[in-house]
């Protein structure tokens, strides 16, 4: 069970790793999203190095836990046209 669950950990990591490389801001420097989208790349950055931080302690269930919220991020920030993702629907939940 607790190789399973550290495999989903190990995936969803590198998954969410990809996607924190792929990831620009799209959003223009002077428009009142900027900040928005800052904050959403922020909060996805910070929740995918929790994530690291509770794999490394064998908290698997935590650690899954926060590397969903990562990716989240990520997703909402991609959405709402806050990120340009190079229309990857692999790695990013696009809208249609």
């Amino acid at each position: 069970m607790a190789e399973d669950i550290a495999a989903m950990v190990a995936k969803d990591l590198d998954v969410t790793a990809r996607a924190l490389d792929k990831v620009k801001v799209a959003v223009p420097e002077r428009s009142h999203f900027r900040k928005a989208a800052e904050d959403f790349l922020t909060m996805a950055k910070a929740y995918y190095e929790d994530a690291k931080y509770f794999r490394d302690r064998g908290e698997f269930e935590k650690a899954l836990a926060v590397v969903y919220y990562a990716h989240a991020w990520l997703d909402a920030g991609a959405r709402l046209g806050f990120f340009d993702v190079g229309l990857d629907d692999t790695l990013f939940c696009l809208a249609e």
